[in-house]
């Protein structure tokens, strides 16, 4: 029996138009708001210039192998998590619903901080922060609220100045997904990710030629070779390029399924990964340089800055332009970079959840992106534009984040390479379809190095968390915030694996796996 064509059997799939709408599609998920307020601050805490090596070390042993993992499910098997799963194996299906669910949480309050950016950008051109940026953004623009203290846990006190932006955000990213893969999502990221580079090397290179910027180079580049014999130091490391890249939480597996059957997958994967490595090290530049300038402004050291988180992007960041020549000019050029990487993200995460619930539900393109994003953005709205928003953002981001996730990619490295042995089935597939073949240190690293680190991570945070209440907020409010977001992540992915499968069921993986030999180039090579 002949291996079925490329095209295959199947109804026709959405699909990238070529290799570089689909690697800037990729690039404008992994390039988002952690790399530029998330990589300096864990490099500066974990050894400075010494922290690179065991962030190298990590992106070729854990970043790059789960990368292509994901790739490999994506591509070969045709779909998005849900079914890419049930194409393995019937149950694993709730594998992928349970990354549908990451996605769902980590969309509803991560626009809300794109909202805040969009604000903020246009709050520069009239530096209306003044001198206090921290009162403006936490008192005047969120109007935080004493939760757990004169205020309840979770307030219905909605604030126009967020309500607003946030729900242009909505209708920004329904209009994108609505649109297609090609005319919404690859379109999109081929206008805003070239400007993102324009835009935020502009700020670079003018943060290095501030006063005081060498101070904070030094400060974030010089080695502490000693932090390499601490263990927590290559836990962050490896921590950090797993969550830098967009990996285990549906994202690439979906974008993989809509390429091409004959598409080189290994090459664009490493554009990706160190496209993605190569903008955490510029946007540390540009961060350290600015916060060298504001430390001798200030007359303090850079370690006396905040310079990690929320907390940097809109209060230190916004200190640091009003005090520059023309920083109602730099001030919108950081805004407008921290929009278009957050959208172009929020746009995968989304196109993770449409396209799950496309093809499991046999529904339109736009009626999953219309009905999925209506739904997330008015709970995105009621949770996240109130007075408490900031405080629930703060605690289900790191929840998810920490645990979620990272759970997440337990499980897939566990179901799939151990338990059903597709190691390789799926190194085959990559090697088959690209320029560049997957050799077996690969397996050692799906199979070994990154569950690994990977249980380390998650035992060591829940051990934390358990020991230590998050953000020292209130036990009782981080049960509900906190672990409930846990748990509705596993009762999510049970609930929406139950239902009947409606969509296509009919699939034939290519190339065939085991290879089948062409009986005439055997019988030619026997003469």
């Amino acid at each position: 029996m002949s291996a079925p064509s490329p095209q295959g059997t199947h109804p026709p799939r959405e699909q990238f138009t070529g290799q570089v709408g689909f690697i800037l599609s990729a690039i404008g998920s992994a390039v988002g708001l952690g790399n530029i307020w998330r990589f300096p601050g864990v490099a500066y805490e974990n050894g400075g210039g010494a922290f690179l090596v065991p962030y190298l070390i990590a992106l070729l042993t854990a970043g790059i192998p789960i990368l292509f993992l994901d790739y490999a499910i994506g591509h070969r098997f045709r779909g998005g998590a849900p079914q890419a799963f049930r194409r393995i194996k019937g149950w694993l299906e709730s594998l992928g619903w349970f990354q549908v669910m990451i996605c769902v949480l980590i969309a509803v309050y991560y626009a809300a901080v794109v909202a805040w950016a969009g604000s903020f950008f246009v709050h520069s051109f009239g530096l209306d922060w003044g001198d206090d940026a921290a009162a403006f953004f936490i008192g005047d623009y969120l109007q935080v609220a004493d939760v757990g203290g004169a205020d309840p846990w979770f307030t219905f006190d909605f604030v126009a100045a967020v309500l607003i932006p946030l729900a242009l955000v909505w209708i920004a990213v329904i209009a994108v997904l609505a649109a297609g893969v090609v005319k919404g999502v690859q379109r999109a990221n081929v206008v805003f990710i070239p400007l993102l580079l324009v835009a935020f090397g502009i700020l670079v290179v003018r943060a290095l030629f501030l006063d005081g910027a060498a101070d904070g180079l030094d400060v974030l580049f010089t080695p502490d070779w000693s932090a390499l014999g601490d263990a927590d130091v290559w836990v962050a490391a490896y921590g950090q390029i797993f969550f830098s890249l967009s990996v285990a939480f549906g994202i690439m597996i979906t974008y993989a399924s809509y390429r091409k059957r004959k598409s080189n997958m290994t090459g664009p994967g490493l554009v990706v990964a160190f496209s993605n490595s190569g903008f955490e090290l510029f946007a540390g530049l540009g961060v350290f340089s600015a916060l060298g300038f504001l430390a001798q402004q200030q007359g303090v050291t850079v370690a006396d800055l905040d310079f990690q988180g929320v907390m940097l992007a809109f209060v230190t960041f916004p200190t640091i332009v009003s005090q520059m020549p023309a920083g109602a000019i730099f001030g919108a050029l950081f805004f407008g970079s921290l929009v278009m990487a957050g959208f172009t993200s929020l746009v995968s995460i989304l196109q993770v959840v449409a396209a799950a619930l496309q093809e499991k539900f046999a529904i339109s393109r736009r009626r999953a992106a219309i009905g999925m994003g209506v739904v997330l953005g008015v709970v995105s709205v009621l949770g996240f534009s109130t007075t408490s928003g900031l405080i629930l953002l703060d605690t289900v981001d790191a929840f998810v984040n920490n645990i979620g996730i990272v759970a997440s990619a337990v499980f897939m490295c566990v179901f799939v390479i151990w338990v059903y042995r597709m190691g390789p089935e799926l190194r085959y597939h990559m090697s088959s379809v690209s320029t560049t073949p997957l050799g077996r240190w690969w397996y050692v690293c799906v199979g070994a190095i990154v569950p690994v680190m990977l249980v380390v991570m998650l035992v060591q945070y829940v051990i934390t968390r358990v020991n230590e209440p998050y953000g020292e907020y209130d036990t009782t409010y981080l049960l509900y915030a906190g672990w409930g977001a846990v748990v509705l992540l596993f009762l999510g992915a049970i609930l929406f694996t139950l239902p009947r499968w409606r969509g296509p069921r009919a699939f034939s993986a290519w190339p065939t796996y085991p290879p089948v030999e062409d009986p005439a180039l055997t019988k030619e090579s026997s003469r």
